[in-house]
């Protein structure tokens, strides 16, 4: 075997190694909003959960949610396969929510009856809302269970300026408020869009004049142009016929 031969195995083997040790530190329950999750919003998002077992299958997820930002607002997708149960809760301190008092929120889903089998993964869909404004993320605590008894515990949270946790919570990012606070800028109204149509259509005439003066300017440039060229003509024309005399 050549060096470089070598030198190729040698590195395959190492990447292999790097792939495998990886592998289990990426196959943890997380969490990710369809488009954005923005504060004070309403948010769709999935709580992916791939199945670490070569010889079991997830057949249970509960997800907690967290008590110091509750949630008024939590709507599970049908999932065909799955039981869903929600869990709610009493609030020590209420919420208020489109003018009315909420003394209630959910502190847990839990999907089950399911199956996600080696080798796969699986979204368990949620709308949730309205949003807290006062942090930057949310907390969730997963519990996988599979059909041979083992149970993965996805609770520990992320330590500032520490390595990531072996068994990592699924956290969720929240983004800057926006103007309508359903993570989309607000639509403009009718007035706007006529102000913004005539302010185009005011540009479209500001172009076309401004095109249709350069047009005039150079045609008359070009006439200019001409007489000093005929005018140059007829003056050397002139000159040479007083030499001659």
């Amino acid at each position: 075997m050549n060096v470089s031969r070598r030198i190729a195995v040698v590195g395959a083997v190492a990447g292999s190694s790097v792939l495998m040790l990886a592998g289990p530190a990426l196959a943890h329950v997380g969490v990710q909003p369809e488009g954005t999750a923005a504060k004070g919003g309403y948010a769709v998002v999935n709580f992916k959960v791939p199945n670490e077992r070569d010889n079991a299958s997830t057949i249970k997820l509960e997800v907690s949610f967290p008590a110091d930002h509750p949630l008024a607002s939590v709507q599970p997708e049908a999932l065909p396969g799955w039981n869903i149960e929600v869990t709610k809760s009493k609030l020590d301190k209420p919420l208020t929510m489109h003018g009315k008092q909420i003394n209630e929120a959910v502190t847990k889903v839990t999907w089950s009856g399911g199956k996600i089998a080696p080798g796969y993964f699986q979204k368990f869909p949620l709308s949730i809302g309205a949003l807290p404004t006062d942090t930057d993320q949310l907390v969730f605590k997963a519990v996988q269970t599979y059909d041979n008894g083992d149970v993965s515990r996805w609770i520990e949270e992320q330590k500032k300026g520490a390595e990531e946790p072996e068994n990592p919570a699924p956290v969720l990012a929240l983004s800057a408020a926006t103007a309508d606070h359903h993570g989309g800028a607000a639509p403009a109204s009718d007035d706007k869009k006529d102000d913004d149509m005539a302010g185009h259509d005011d540009k479209k005439t500001e172009a076309a004049s401004d095109s249709k003066d350069n047009d005039n300017t150079a045609r008359a440039l070009g006439v200019v142009g001409i007489v000093v060229g005929v005018a140059g003509v007829a003056f050397g024309v002139l000159a040479g016929r007083r030499r001659d005399a």
